[in-house]
């Protein structure tokens, strides 16, 4: 819809997805119902910040009568499309939205999509930082966000033409999108969030809408290195470029690795782009993210000198392989986004030091057998908590003497998880939280989880201080 004059719109969840959308849609003639299932003393706040805008507002369940004389239904991204009420209003042949198809059919500018299994969060935030290092003479403006920071539907209005647009597009946001970006990135597709789609087709078919959405005169990016984000390369007839650590295949363009810089290569030229002294994360996974980020602003047109620049002072996102810091010369990492045990395994696989393991959470109905193989090659001790606890200890398959992991700790919580692995942790060790599981059993989300264990680190250091004193 170019004219929201007069429509009825019902959006479904009052989170920050959602009210921005409202005070989009009312801001533009809309008459918008907000519908969550929390009652109305759970959701004061989110009231509170569009009481200066007419909303009406339907608290505690999920009515079928709000289809009413509804013209779209848009989802915030915690709402699946098995609702009954979703399934109700696609029965109706009432079109279905969100904040991101919104936001793709109004912007006037470029546009970036970046999902996958992994790595979303840290491409998203490089390839910003290398976007507004190149813009920073000009007069244009880099905008950021989607699935992470704000929903671009909040500004959307100000945003100018030669302006550049880069969104983090989660699967449950793809899940109902007809809609894509100019330069479409696929960095993996592993298995994750099976609780909310139920089947890897379905996941994948999800991730797939951001390639499938294309128009032939964008760009897809996929990973190379990934079967997964591979084997959608034949659902785009646009131009693909790859990124991964692969040799490239005949007429294959994209970037590698090779010594000590990351190239792009294609028919006619390698190109030196970044060189790793200017890299400061750990892992592999990350230096594909890099990759991915590169490969992008190459498509971009931004200089190597801007790319590397961006990247001089960048030591990675919050919760995603934090070093908190050092207590009796053990190290403790924050993963808290590792809500996936794949997530897991990339974390072990950054360090070559022996390992304290913090494992658990709230399943998502992934396999956990790889991670288990993993943790009896390469970790030394392994603390696990929460409801995931005893799934992944069948997984890892118990102690065997003389054999990783050497010692396997059962903690109700986090707080008891960290006491465990400072115990257990030796001097020269990496203490590392990357749960694979959800913090949905303990926390509000993986960054409160995240704050709260440096918090218990810190604590360490001050046990620390008063011991010696």
């Amino acid at each position: 819809m170019e004219n929201w004059t007069g429509k009825n719109i019902l959006i479904l969840g009052a989170a920050r997805q959602g009210l921005a959308l409202a005070r989009y849609l009312v801001k533009h003639g809309a008459k918008v119902t907000l519908n969550d299932k929390r009652m109305p003393h759970e959701l004061q706040e989110e009231q509170d910040s569009l009481k200066d805008i007419e909303v009406e507002w339907m608290l505690g369940a999920h009515f079928s009568s709000l289809l009413k004389n509804k013209d779209l239904v848009c989802l915030s991204g915690g709402i699946p499309l098995d609702l009954p009420l979703v399934r109700d209003a696609v029965r109706r042949k009432i079109p279905l939205s969100n904040d991101t198809q919104i936001f793709l059919e109004a912007c006037p500018c470029r546009t970036i999509g970046i999902t996958g299994s992994a790595g979303k969060t840290t491409t998203t935030t490089i390839i910003g930082r290398m976007a507004k290092e190149a813009y920073k003479k000009t007069k244009n403006k880099v905008w950021v966000g989607g699935n992470i920071g704000d929903p671009l539907i909040k500004y959307v209005d100000e945003i100018q033409e030669d302006d550049l647009a880069i969104l983090e597009i989660s699967s449950f946001q793809l899940e109902q999108m007809t809609r894509s970006t100019n330069v479409a990135v696929i960095l993996n597709v592993t298995p994750n969030h099976l609780d909310r789609h139920k089947t890897m087709k379905n996941y994948f078919d999800a991730k797939a809408r951001l390639l499938k959405y294309q128009k032939l005169t964008d760009i897809a990016i996929i990973g190379r290195d990934d079967e997964g984000a591979q084997s959608m390369k034949a659902l785009t007839s646009t131009k693909v470029l790859t990124f991964g650590n692969k040799p490239l295949a005949t007429n294959e363009s994209g970037t590698y690795p090779l010594e000590d810089y990351i190239y792009f290569r294609d028919k006619r030229m390698d190109v030196p782009l970044i060189p790793s002294h200017a890299i400061h994360l750990r892992g592999n996974h990350n230096w594909l993210n890099i990759m991915a980020a590169t490969l992008i602003g190459f498509v971009e047109g931004f200089s190597p000198k801007a790319m590397s620049d961006a990247l001089k002072d960048f030591y990675g996102v919050d919760h995603r392989l934090e070093m908190v810091r050092e207590v009796n010369g053990k190290t403790w990492y924050n993963d808290s986004i590792a809500t996936a045990p794949e997530r897991s395994m990339a974390a072990v696989r950054a360090f070559d030091e022996p390992i304290v393991l913090m494992l658990g959470g709230r399943d998502k109905k992934l396999p956990w057998d790889k991670l288990g193989e993993l943790i009896r090659q390469r970790v030394d001790q392994v603390v696990l908590f929460g409801e995931a606890a005893p799934k992944i200890a069948k997984a890892i398959g118990g102690n065997r003497s003389g054999h990783r992991p050497y010692t396997i700790s059962h903690c109700i919580g986090l707080e008891d998880a960290v006491t465990a692995a400072e115990k257990v942790a030796k001097e020269g060790d990496i203490i590392l939280l990357s749960p694979g599981g959800t913090s949905f059993d303990e926390f509000k989300d993986f960054a409160k989880r995240g704050e709260r264990f440096r918090e218990l680190v810190n604590k360490l250091v001050e046990i620390e201080v008063v011991e010696e004193e």
